[in-house]
């Protein structure tokens, strides 16, 4: 039973990130930087990695996002810079989170900011030139804002989750 709690929770993390890439992708987004998106995917990265007690089932949710993503709505491109993205973002919140020092709300502002590194440094390598790094304050000013808006919302999800009989069977999974 525990094994087959633990698939469900799993599959439904990676449903719900599914669909918020998809809501995310009508979204006309007027940013100032072309490219630029809200990042609500990560919202359930977000919230599993505050929620699950196992860091590798967070990679798990993470990496079958992507691939799932990538293979309905992307190509080899799109699944570099979602790969890079997301193992810088998920890198520096899982460290900043070990830490102790940051809340959910900093640790969601710098996983906006290092997402952005990733998909920059793999932009520079496709298009052999290391230029395209200027446009990286630009996009660190979006992924601090949208970062801040995913750490509140998760914030206040976790918080009404903990209120839930099933929330403290799923800290245990």
């Amino acid at each position: 039973m525990h094994k087959t709690f633990r698939l469900i929770i799993l599959g439904l993390f990676v449903a719900q990130s599914l669909v918020l890439y998809i809501i995310e992708g009508m979204i006309p987004v007027p940013f100032i930087a072309p490219g630029a998106k809200l990042g609500l995917a990560n919202l359930i990265t977000v919230i599993a990695l505050y929620s699950l007690p196992r860091k590798r089932d967070v990679c798990l949710i993470l990496f079958l996002r992507i691939m799932i993503s990538t293979a309905f709505a992307g190509g080899i491109n799109a699944f570099l810079y979602s790969a890079a993205g997301a193992s810088f973002s998920l890198g520096c919140m899982v460290l900043l989170k070990k830490t102790g020092k940051f809340s959910i709300i900093g640790v969601s502002a710098a996983g906006g900011i290092f997402h952005n590194l990733g998909q920059v440094i793999i932009a520079s390598l496709i298009v052999e030139n290391i230029k395209i790094m200027l446009y990286l304050p630009i996009l660190s000013i979006a992924g601090v804002g949208t970062g801040i808006l995913i750490g509140i919302t998760a914030l206040f999800t976790l918080q009404h989750l903990t209120n839930l009989p099933l929330y403290q069977r799923l800290r245990k999974i």
